[in-house]
């Protein structure tokens, strides 16, 4: 046995001086390939982001991001099989092989890559985007990240949802914060007896008295419907996006003490019994 050992150590040796250096050399050489391949594709990766962003379709961040990941990803697989083959494996079953797992992967991951195709549309058609108050798939939040899969909400009492972009955009979206200005609905019930005209010019004045309620278009008090215990009154006023919420919650609370100062009673729902 130590005979047997002592050959092979010797055969080792003598691969080592025949080949070690050839081998060492080749190993270094792949090293120093994929080290100036890594350096090369970050600062591609730099200007390519750069050139974006001085066109229209750079100034669409999602988009960018997108094409500029690709770019790296293809690169970094092409200097991998760039330094397999150096190194002397045979990277032709390694590319056939791709194209069959790239098959098989379709069908695995359906879901996400029809979330893929909807982030692209949500990025080109750009319905919301971060910062934004809006309606998707069922909920509402401030969006607070955005990418190529999904959309992630902050909901009003500080709860975080992240949707899949195939949800979101394959159901209506509404976005609060799209446009500058925002009509304010109030609903309010009067009591049959009661002066119609006084309660429309008491709630349109209290209105117009908030300072954040624009003069024009100017606030406005209508009978929306006739009710089985009040006439129920529609009051509008126009607002900034921002100022939705100060003036709905202090118009409510506003137009409440204005009726009940002017005597305008804002009836509970009764039934009227008639015995025979």
């Amino acid at each position: 046995m130590t005979t047997q050992v002592s050959e092979q150590a010797n055969q080792l040796m003598v691969w080592l001086q025949t080949r070690g250096v050839e081998i060492g050399l080749t190993a270094i050489h792949a090293l120093v390939i994929l080290a100036i391949g890594a350096v090369v594709i970050h600062f591609l990766s730099k200007a390519l982001m750069k050139m974006l962003e001085k066109t229209k379709l750079g100034r669409e961040s999602l988009i960018a991001k997108f094409i500029v990941s690709v770019a790296v990803k293809t690169a970094w697989a092409f200097l991998i099989v760039v330094v397999l083959g150096k190194l002397g494996v045979d990277v032709g079953p390694i590319i056939a092989g791709l194209g069959v797992t790239g098959f098989v992967l379709g069908f695995a991951f359906q879901e996400s890559l029809g979330s893929f195709a909807a982030g692209l549309m949500i990025a080109l058609n750009k319905p919301f985007k971060v910062g934004e108050y809006v309606a998707v798939a069922g909920f509402e939040g401030t969006v607070l990240h955005l990418d190529m899969m999904a959309v992630t909400l902050s909901t009003a009492d500080n709860r975080k949802i992240t949707i899949p972009n195939k949800q979101a955009w394959g159901q209506p979206i509404v976005n609060y914060s799209a446009l500058e200005l925002r009509r304010v609905d109030l609903t309010i019930g009067i009591a049959y007896g009661a002066d119609i005209e006084l309660a429309q010019k008491t709630a349109i004045e209290t209105l117009a008295a908030l300072p954040q309620v624009i003069a024009h278009p100017p606030p406005m008090a209508e009978v929306k419907s006739l009710d089985d215990s009040a006439v129920t009154l529609t009051v509008r006023a126009w607002v900034k996006n921002a100022d939705y919420w100060t003036v709905f919650f202090n118009g409510n609370r506003l137009v409440k003490k204005a009726f009940d100062a002017a005597g305008l009673a804002i009836p509970f729902p009764q039934i009227d019994v008639h015995m025979v």
